[in-house]
């Protein structure tokens, strides 16, 4: 039986089911019980009438092959003429030589964190059930963790783990500034006024560490922190006192916030009073008030503009009574604003202008 060998190609040689010689590029006859198998020097080493390690004990295939045994909790990185081929998890390999060079690296990955010698173009081209990645924000801290066991604190940025027998985990901090409403809290002043009462505060984690390990959800702490702070500061004071002492409430509930915060390790950068609702009846009642308080104020205003129009009128008077030029001057004002109304008026020529006026507009002779 003849048999073509091409030069990207080799040829085992079989007699009675054993391997008797590596054939290379060319014609070959078989005659009998042998028989001929063709492999790819582009391939790994493979054989389906053999194992690898019967192909690698025959020296001509071991001399025109690259072999390697990766073990448990390692893996290979292969590259052909220096450039990357591919990863070579547990198992052994071999390769064909002949062309090309092929030339390995063993890593370690009993360590779940991947070391910083491999670049990442490498790792992007590798299986993802060899690794895993965590990408970190600009405003985050992540807390790295191996099998529930905290290990430090991250920074921003993107982190490689390998996959094996450790469960790694991330978690993932917000470290800027957040603001916290507090909204509808139902409290009665000391006179017995149910007021809905909201507040708000900015907050900011001081110790990253620390708020996780130590506290169990800080924003609800802070939660109800703030609600004690305003029960405890509206059961003091009246309906009328609280409303006159917005600000000093606002201090009170900062002040116990940023106590609060020291315990939990957040940084309470400020706190304040929302919004103070009356009940129905009262806010009719408060705005009754109001509507007396600014016709009160007006009624006063009017009468003094009334007093002050009075005092003026009568200073006139008295400086009209001493100038007869100045009530001259006067009246010709008064009788310009009644011309303005007037359609025609017709005077003659015998005597003064001014006094036919006047007995035009008085009626008199």
């Amino acid at each position: 039986m003849k048999t073509i060998i091409n030069e990207n190609q080799r040829g085992l040689l079989f007699k009675n089911g054993r391997l008797v010689k590596l054939l290379g590029a060319g014609k070959h006859y078989t005659f009998g019980d042998s028989q001929i198998e063709i492999l790819s020097i582009t391939e790994p080493v493979h054989s389906e009438n053999c194992t690898l390690e019967t192909l690698l004990k025959n020296e001509e295939i071991a001399a025109c092959t690259q072999s390697i045994e990766v073990e448990d909790g390692q893996i290979a990185l292969r590259f052909t003429d220096g450039i990357f081929a591919e990863c070579l998890r547990r198992g052994k390999y071999a390769f064909w030589n002949i062309d090309n060079q092929h030339s390995f690296k063993i890593i370690d990955i009993t360590s779940p964190e991947v070391p910083d010698d491999i670049p990442v173009q490498i790792l992007m081209k590798m299986p993802t059930a060899v690794y895993t990645f965590y990408d970190i924000g600009e405003f985050q801290k992540g807390l790295l963790y191996y099998d529930n066991k905290f290990i430090r604190l991250l920074d921003s940025g993107r982190y490689f783990f390998w996959r094996n027998n450790v469960n790694v985990r991330i978690h993932t901090l917000d470290t800027r500034l957040k603001q916290i409403s507090i909204t509808g809290q139902e409290i009665l002043t000391s006179d017995k006024v149910s007021l809905r009462i909201s507040c708000v505060c900015g907050c900011r984690i001081k110790d990253c560490i620390r708020v996780v390990s130590d506290v169990e959800d800080y924003e609800e702490q802070l939660h109800v922190a703030a609600q004690l702070a305003m029960r405890e500061y509206v059961g003091r004071y009246t309906l009328d006192e609280i409303l006159d002492n917005k600000e000093k409430f606002s201090e009170f509930l900062l002040d116990s916030l940023r106590r609060k915060g020291e315990e939990i390790f957040v940084e309470i950068t400020e706190a304040g009073i929302k919004d103070i609702i009356l009940p129905g009846e009262i806010r009719e009642i408060m705005n009754t008030v109001l509507v007396a308080q600014k016709r009160a104020q007006a009624n006063v205003i009017t009468r003094r503009e009334e007093v002050a129009s009075t005092r003026s009128l009568l200073n006139t008077a008295k400086l009209m009574d001493e100038n007869t030029t100045l009530y001259k001057l006067k009246e010709l004002e008064y009788l310009e604003r009644i011309c303005e109304n007037v359609g025609n008026i017709n005077v003659s020529n015998n005597g003064d202008i001014i006094s036919q006026l006047t007995k035009i507009i008085t009626g008199k002779e």
